[in-house]
């Protein structure tokens, strides 16, 4: 997505040696602009994929609003009476959870497992009335979010490709090397003159080139965002942030569901006495006993897992300010027995949920979208920015000229080695960057040997790359 900034006669008359921090530039130079031209394809998928996914919030509130809106009624039924009608429309499957109408004209969702046609991992919502509880539809689910079809197609086209676990390794890939070309141009830009950063009176390659450094200097800050967060949740290196924040005594708590002897069994599987709302004290009590302790709307009921487990109500609102406490109440008694509020989690814990919730632009709503949906443009632009000015490198050819390669050699050891040390430990940490990093490394040393006993080889300096 970039590649070698041109080459003045007044930049490239000044010394070599301009500083401490010269010797890495043609190094930064040479990563900057391979991992541009590699990896950008992965990255422009990226960017289109989360431009539809910015979008399709908004989508999803016009195509299934009649779902998700009901007219606003005088006084709203008992929430027991809406699973009920919801399992008479719905008599198949098992009810897992129930999310009462958050606001007025809302409708509430009966979630359902095990309903045929329903893919792993998602469950059916029946959207019931709760004013009238006439069952509006059903729609398949997917996420803490509550993403229904659209959202989840566009979802899971962004995260794997509809691929499966395979395809995850695409969007892994791009956020493991989107900081690494986000900061290696930032570290261009700023280490180039003030006179060459300007776009007006420029044409050609130079402003193709101001173009890409402006912009992608204003959104730097933005990609290194987007690649931290979306490494939180990825296959390989979410798995090693996973480890290191539970040994760090960071990771996200849960509320315990176990009630006096038993054990806790967890509440994400089949609920108890097949899931109606009449189990033990039933649905109502339940839920008024966590308004008692101040869980206000929205909030998702999960009934009981087993004999042994309590009904658990926690609260699921995302955006600002986030709402994320929860209870469990004892389906025997009605008493709230265990009590996790979101001001108790750990700080790594908040801010992987906010990071999270900010880069699926949930956390700030529409403006959260927007900003997501102009990130997303920008890296497109950036990409196609960077590809033109490869081109125009060498118009007499179908293809531009690379960054000399043997940059590497010009580098203070006091600096490659402690460089390498830092590459090496994030290429562990982060492995879809490592490998390929190593591949790039190993290749392009045995080029370089290659073209050394052909007499050939050159030197960034040597060319007038700084």
């Amino acid at each position: 997505m970039t590649t070698a900034p041109p080459t003045a006669p007044a930049e490239a008359s000044r010394p070599a040696g301009r500083g401490r921090r010269a010797p890495l530039r043609p190094l930064v130079l040479r990563l900057h602009f391979y991992a541009g031209v590699l990896i950008a394809p992965f990255l422009l998928v990226a960017a289109v994929t989360g431009l539809l996914y910015a979008g399709s919030f908004q989508a999803e509130k016009l195509v299934y609003d009649h779902e998700l809106t009901v007219p606003v009624g005088e006084r709203a039924l008992p929430v027991s009476a809406q699973v009920a009608a919801a399992r008479k429309a719905h008599p198949e499957g098992t009810v897992t959870a129930v999310r009462p109408a958050p606001e007025a004209g809302a409708t509430t969702r009966v979630l359902l497992s095990g309903a045929e046609g329903v893919g792993p991992g998602h469950t059916l919502a029946v959207f019931v009335d709760p004013y009238t509880g006439k069952v509006r539809g059903a729609l398949e689910q997917y996420g803490s979010t509550g993403a229904l079809p659209l959202r989840t197609w566009i979802d899971e086209l962004h995260r794997d490709l509809h691929l499966g676990e395979p395809g995850r390794l695409y969007s892994e890939l791009a956020a493991s090397w989107l900081w690494v070309i986000a900061g290696g141009g930032l570290v261009l830009w700023c280490s180039r003159r003030r006179a060459l950063r300007g776009v007006r009176g420029t044409s050609g390659r130079r402003r193709t080139l101001g173009l890409h450094g402006t912009v992608g200097v204003w959104t730097a800050a933005g990609f290194l965002f987007l690649s931290a967060t979306g490494l939180t949740w990825s296959a390989y290196a979410g798995a090693n942030i996973d480890e290191l924040r539970t040994s760090l005594g960071q990771a996200t708590p849960s509320v315990s569901a176990a009630v006096a002897g038993g054990e806790h069994a967890g509440h994400g599987g089949a609920a108890g006495a097949g899931g109606t709302a009449g189990h033990g004290v039933g649905l109502d009590r339940v839920l008024a006993a966590a308004r008692a302790k101040g869980l206000d709307d929205p909030v998702e009921i999960v009934p009981p897992a087993d004999a042994n487990s309590a009904w658990v109500v926690r609260q699921v609102q995302r955006g600002w300010p986030t709402k994320q406490d929860s209870v469990a109440v004892d389906p025997a008694t009605g008493q709230v027995t265990d009590e996790l509020r979101f001001a108790d989690y750990p700080v790594l814990a908040k801010l992987t949920r906010w990071g999270i919730d900010l880069h699926t632009g949930v956390l700030f709503g529409l403006v959260n979208q927007i900003a997501l949906a102009l990130l997303a443009l920008a890296l497109i632009l950036l990409i196609l920015w960077g590809y033109r000015m490869w081109w125009q490198r060498n118009r007499g050819s179908a293809f531009g000229r690379p960054v000399p390669r043997g940059a590497w050699a010009e580098v203070p050891p006091y600096q490659l080695v402690p460089a390498l040390a830092a590459v090496a430990v994030l290429g562990w940490f982060v492995p879809l960057l490592g490998i390929p990093l190593a591949g790039f490394l190993a290749v392009d040393i045995v080029l370089g040997e290659i073209a050394h006993r052909r007499g050939r080889r050159t030197y960034g300096a040597a060319r007038g790359v700084k």
